[in-house]
């Protein structure tokens, strides 16, 4: 027993200090959450804005810059905690890969990944939701912040995915930014009205957004969009898992030699001039 926690607390480590290194998204999440929902409340006009939450069927009305802090708020959170899994898993990819190799269990590295993503997903909601309660009084935060936290942990395996499968940095950060634009611009009420199309329901945060609007304006719980949630988490993280154990499998299998479909002659050792006169 004492073996496995200390396997796992030292792959923890590992993460948790190259999450460290990756300054950039510490900047992103000092600066840019705080910039931009500060924005969206200063620039975006305060008139209100009807829409239909889905969720509960319930006519809503709030500040079209009140929504937008929730719908930016929640666009950030899961690009920053995307990032940061797909920069971990991509940039230590090889550096696992030894240690898989070497003979380190793989559940301990999939328990430390799980265990810093948990981590920084409840870092970052926690300080996005603080952000926004500090401009206007969200109904209920402390659903709000979960909302947040799945929406993250959500993004967060999508990255682990994107890092495991694409080869280039370039093409992971596209995958990301592109995902969240579609995922979060397509159920954003102020972009849509509150839309109609049952496609919405099939998106990735679907859950976080109806929840989070449901916590900013109204005293209803929604513990099952909240589950609906956690649902497309495991998804991703099981495919994360998959792409993660592809990624470190043991390169070193032996395989059979390889052999040619005939039997090469072998060649006599030439005799020298000499020699058959000699024998003569």
């Amino acid at each position: 027993m004492r073996r496995h926690l200390r396997l796992f607390v030292t792959a923890a480590r590992f993460d948790l200090i190259e999450h460290a290194r990756n300054r950039l998204a510490t900047v992103l999440v000092a600066l840019f959450i705080p910039s931009w929902i500060s924005l969206a409340h200063a620039v975006i006009p305060s008139r209100t804005v009807a829409f239909r939450l889905r969720a509960t069927g319930r006519l809503l009305e709030p500040a079209g810059n009140q929504i937008t802090q929730i719908t930016g708020a929640l666009n950030a959170v899961t690009l920053i905690t995307g990032f940061m899994m797909f920069a971990v898993t991509f940039n230590g990819g090889r550096f696992d890969r030894r240690l898989a190799m070497a003979g380190y269990p793989r559940i301990h590295l999939v328990l430390a990944k799980t265990t810093s993503l948990t981590l920084a997903s409840g870092t970052i909601a926690a300080y996005a939701t603080a952000v926004i309660c500090a401009t206007w009084s969200p109904r209920q935060p402390v659903q709000l912040a979960a909302a947040l936290f799945c929406g993250a942990m959500t993004y967060g395996a999508l990255g682990v995915v994107f890092g495991s499968l694409l080869r280039r940095e370039v093409e992971g950060m596209f995958a990301l930014v592109m995902t969240s634009l579609v995922d979060v611009g397509l159920q954003s009420p102020l972009a849509s009205g509150g839309t109609k199309s049952a496609a919405v329901q099939l998106l990735p945060t679907y859950g976080t957004m109806q929840a989070a609007t449901a916590a900013g304006f109204t005293h209803t719980s929604l513990p099952g969009d909240l589950g609906v949630q956690l649902l497309w988490f495991a998804g991703a993280a099981l495919l994360g898992l998959l792409a993660f154990c592809r990624r470190t499998r043991n390169a070193l299998t032996t395989r059979p030699p390889f052999r040619l479909p005939w039997p090469l002659r072998q060649r006599q050792p030439a005799r020298p001039a000499g020699a058959t006169s000699a024998s003569r």
